[in-house]
């Protein structure tokens, strides 16, 4: 697999695998190099006597310093030789919800359909070991999520992360799993199956190196990425000192949404919901709960039942029409312009569309759908 990869992000992947040079290191040395206009392509010809007249500190001038564009390049083919891709913040691809987030990752390592980090995308978290309730609400709710469109995002432990990403993909769904480890460490053991099987039809991200084992430090670092790629965040089972708690904690930060599934009051595994839900986060019994927040986006669950069966009693001449005037009002020339049809084919479609009561006739010789186009999703 040849990987091309721009200057910037190039330097962006040197300097973060770099020992020694963090997140606020790079963000040090980004807005020197914004504020001095350097070309991408210079950066790596930089010394650290540059650095250091630039105003950078001289351990970071010398690590920058001695950055190497060919060593760099080499370790971008390694690593998509086994199929792992850096997407870095100078990245068109890079996530735009990430982007809005405070800290956000220079770089994420991936695994799989990057196009995914484009989705819809609600996350779904909870206890390591959950109860048969707690399963069965996952399961329920990721499950109807996933057929309707909405990318999961987890994190891949065991209990109710694992039970999300397995709904997701057994709905033909879509999901993301976010690692505290390295994007191609199986962690943990027991989950080296659904590892593969996201690798294959989902997304596995991380913003740790490959092959970064896991500790428990990478963790709550992880969380915030689970949060920043997600419109909103389902806790379905968490203790008052669970992980899925600091989740929640980030999305609140970064104005994103928060839903919490009721559990019993007697249950230690209900108490950080009940905590959530006490200090404003909604209460979630099934997945419509979570899509009438998004309305603008989904259609209802009913309403695309009755748009199926419409499209199943049409002619394919007819869907053709009907999906013309779904995005919008046109004139008998504009549908002939688009189908290219002869005016009698398109005059007797349009007839039997009338007669259907699937579209109206206006005045001007023009046409309209007679559907709600404002249950239309954007996204779906």
């Amino acid at each position: 697999m040849t990987l091309y990869l721009p200057a910037e992000s190039l330097w962006l992947i040197g300097l973060h695998e770099t020992p020694g040079i963090g997140w606020l290191s790079i963000q040090r040395l980004k807005a020197i190099a914004d504020e001095r206009q350097i070309r991408a392509e210079d950066l790596f010809d930089l010394s650290p006597e540059d650095w250091s007249s630039f105003g950078a500190e001289r351990k970071l001038a010398a690590a920058a310093g001695k950055l190497n564009r060919k060593r760099t390049e080499e370790r971008a083919e390694i690593l998509a030789s086994k199929g792992i891709v850096p997407v870095t913040f100078a990245d068109g691809e890079y996530p735009t919800l990430m982007k809005e987030t405070a800290q956000a990752p220079w770089v994420l390592y991936t695994i799989g359909r990057r196009e995914l980090l484009a989705d819809f995308g609600i996350a779904v978290v909870g206890t390591r070991m959950p109860t048969s309730y707690g399963r069965i609400v996952c399961e329920r709710i990721s499950g109807t999520l996933a057929e309707r469109g909405v990318c999961l995002i987890s994190g891949m432990a065991r209990g109710i992360d694992g039970f999300c990403h397995r709904e997701a993909l057994k709905r033909g769904g879509s999901t993301i799993a976010v690692l505290g480890a390295g994007v191609d460490v199986v962690y943990p053991p027991e989950h080296r199956q659904l590892h593969q099987d996201i690798a294959r039809h989902g997304l596995l991200v991380s913003e740790f190196p490959p092959g970064t084992r896991p500790s428990p430090g990478l963790f709550p670092l992880r969380n915030r990425i689970i949060a920043g790629l997600s419109r909103g965040v389902l806790i379905v089972e968490a203790a008052q000192r669970s992980g899925s708690l600091i989740t929640a904690d980030y999305a609140l930060e970064n104005g994103r949404d928060v839903f919490a599934v009721p559990g019993s009051v007697t249950s230690p595994k209900s108490a950080g919901t009940f905590e959530l839900i006490k200090h404003g986060a909604k209460p979630c019994a099934t997945a419509d709960d979570i899509l009438e927040e998004y309305s603008h986006l989904f259609v209802s669950a009913a309403a695309d039942r009755e748009k199926k069966e419409v499209h199943e009693k049409l002619t394919k001449e007819e869907r053709k029409i009907y999906v013309i005037l779904e995005q919008g009002d046109a004139s008998i020339d504009e549908l002939q312009r688009e189908t290219s049809w002869e005016f009698g084919l398109l005059h007797s479609v349009l007839l039997s569309l009338i007669i259907k009561s699937q579209v109206k006739s206006l005045s001007g010789a023009v046409y309209t759908w007679t559907g709600d186009r404002s249950a239309d999703p954007d996204l779906h």
